[in-house]
């Protein structure tokens, strides 16, 4: 009884000081970006110091992983306010085809999924470099006969901690439950990072 409980307890622990360390050596989110929002306001990292926030990189033209990753996204963040006492998550968008989402592009994506969704542009410099500090993949692929393309790029949902680092990641097999449910887990543990 006990004894199971505790061992069981102590893995838990190991296990989460294990991936603490890791994250701790990644320090992914060090940089702060500067891009636009849908409404044309400059956004940048810093903005967001002191929040939760889930992010993902995609495109407005994506015919379909990326609408399914921002509405997966739109409903944990739904399904966490929700839960009286738990701080607000913010949801965040940024492209990874400045070439043709602008300001107004982003504008009419965003609002199709959660209301307090922000859609971030900018220059591809500026895009380049929120991405880089993710670690983020991205490829424009062939354009075809009418000039369009589609853009090859990570499918993860990034978990950031109110210190801006990266706390997790989600892939596509995650559902919204199951990312809620690890936000949460999340906050009730949370210790920054960097010390």
């Amino acid at each position: 009884g006990a004894a199971w409980l505790y061992l069981r307890e102590e893995k838990e622990r190991r296990r989460r000081a294990r991936r603490r360390a890791e994250l701790r050596a990644l320090a992914l989110g060090r940089g702060d970006f500067q891009l636009l929002d849908q409404a044309g306001r400059r956004r940048r990292k810093a903005d967001f110091a002191g929040q939760w926030v889930l992010l993902y990189f995609g495109f407005t033209r994506c015919p379909d992983v990326c609408p399914a990753a921002l509405e997966k996204l739109s409903r944990a963040v739904a399904l966490l306010e929700r839960e009286p006492g738990l701080p607000p998550v913010q949801p965040l968008f940024i492209t990874v085809d400045p070439q043709r989402d602008d300001v107004a592009a982003m504008a009419r994506y965003v609002r199709d999924f959660h209301p307090r969704l922000l859609g971030l542009t900018g220059s591809p410099e500026e895009v380049r470099a929120a991405g880089g500090d993710y670690r983020v993949y991205a490829s424009a692929g062939p354009r075809d006969e009418d000039g369009d393309y589609l853009v090859d790029h990570s499918v993860l949902l990034y978990l950031l901690g109110p210190d801006g680092l990266l706390l997790d990641c989600y892939g596509p097999a995650k559902t919204a439950p199951q990312i809620a449910r690890s936000v949460r887990r999340h906050m009730e543990t949370y210790r920054p990072l960097l010390d």
